[in-house]
């Protein structure tokens, strides 16, 4: 049985402890800075194999104390993005597996930098944007002999959108806010450049229903150093409901809260209401030639709410939990694989379908689904299929 250190008993945490558990393969030590949040987790589960503590992860010496008892096969961070440069580097001192959910660049980069000559693996940004959906973008790459465009969209939203932003909070309020205010990666002209966030408009029809994408930071995590020299270009933008990208750039470019971004989080904290109604949508598209002829293919899915062991779990809390789980258990599956810095795209999109939590990603919550792709300024409107 392998033994797995969960730090942060929040939203993604708790599912992430519960899928391990849950199969019996795995024992699970779920840490809190508030062992009450931990406890409740596990209370909640009801399972032997889960086990409550209480670890400020900030502490190095208490993260180094704990890895040093316990020595887990592998540490998941389901922390807020600022902790866990301090918390891969206490991983890699260790030697144990180290997993995060991280959207933030610098962030990345300070973990790569630890990676270098690690034992173990150490494996950043495995939620969905990053995570999944550079997966999928990997796979569909890899499908050209010569690659043009790379487009990559992926939006969490409420089913039933009711305030003005058409919005609501299904994962970290921090996140979103450094997401929408940072600087963004994207290639042009097969070279590494920054685009600002909140800008690149355009309109996505999906199902019948309109909405709209625009630049946010993070989204292309590793994909853009892997590939960006083989593309002409590639970006990554959010999906949203139209008119949310009006209301975000009032707030954090008209009314300089980017600047004030504790301010940002405690209006959105009051103002916009969390919900387990939302509605995942996954998007990878790439051009290019295969056989000296144009193609596209693409990926298209939408991942729902689903009730797993008993209780309902949103649809940002299935497709990140399920994301991660996946790869953790890739890795210590195949353990000689896997050393040093570890790429999301260094996996196959249908080797981690058919796990046993990747799953979840790919059946009873999700479907596939048909989407026509419009950019404002490019001419016409293109059919794309789900592959």
């Amino acid at each position: 049985m392998h033994t797995v250190l969960v730090l942060g008993a929040g939203k993604i945490g708790a599912l992430i402890s519960g899928l391990l558990a849950h199969t019996g393969a795995y024992r699970v030590r779920l840490a809190d800075v508030d062992e009450g949040a931990a406890q409740a987790v596990v209370r909640a589960h009801g399972l032997a194999n889960i086990e409550p503590l209480r670890l400020d992860a900030r502490a190095a010496s208490a993260l180094r104390e704990e890895l040093r008892a316990q020595h887990p096969h592998a540490l998941v961070s389901s922390l807020p993005y600022y902790c866990n440069p301090l918390v891969a580097a206490g991983a890699r001192e260790a030697g144990v597996h180290y997993f995060d959910l991280t959207e933030d660049v610098e962030v990345t980069r300070r973990v790569s930098v630890l990676a270098g000559d690690a034992q173990s693996a150490l494996v950043p940004q495995c939620g969905l944007a990053p995570g999944f959906i550079s997966i999928a973008g990997g796979e569909l790459i890899r499908h050209f002999d010569t690659v043009r465009n790379v487009r990559l969209r992926v939006g969490a939203l409420p089913q039933h959108p009711h305030n003005v932003l058409k919005y609501s909070l299904t994962w970290s309020t921090e996140g979103l806010i450094n997401e929408y205010g940072n600087a963004c990666e994207a290639i042009a002209d097969r070279r590494l450049t920054e685009v600002r966030p909140l800008e690149g408009l355009e309109e996505i029809e999906i199902d019948g229903t309109l909405y709209e994408a625009f630049n946010t930071s993070g989204g292309l995590g590793t994909l853009a150093q892997t590939f960006g020299s083989q593309c002409e270009s590639m970006d990554y933008k959010t999906i949203r409901y139209p008119g949310h990208c009006a209301e975000m750039r009032l707030l954090m470019n008209d009314l300089k809260l980017n600047q004030d971004r504790a301010t940002l989080k405690r209006i959105l904290e009051n103002a916009v209401p969390q919900t387990l109604q939302d509605v995942v949508i996954v998007y990878a598209a790439v051009t290019g030639l295969q056989q000296r002829e144009l193609h596209e293919e693409s990926y298209v899915s939408k991942i729902y709410p689903q009730l797993i062991a008993g209780r309902l779990w949103s649809a940002i809390q299935v497709s990140t939990a399920a994301g991660v789980c996946a790869v953790l258990d890739l890795v210590l599956a195949h353990p000689e694989r896997y050393r040093g810095l570890v790429t999301q795209e260094s996996f196959r999109l249908p080797e981690i379908l058919a796990n046993r939590f990747g799953q979840h990603l790919a059946a009873g919550g999700s479907k596939e689904v048909s989407a026509d792709v419009v950019l404002r300024g490019a001419p016409g409107r293109q059919r794309v299929l789900a592959s």
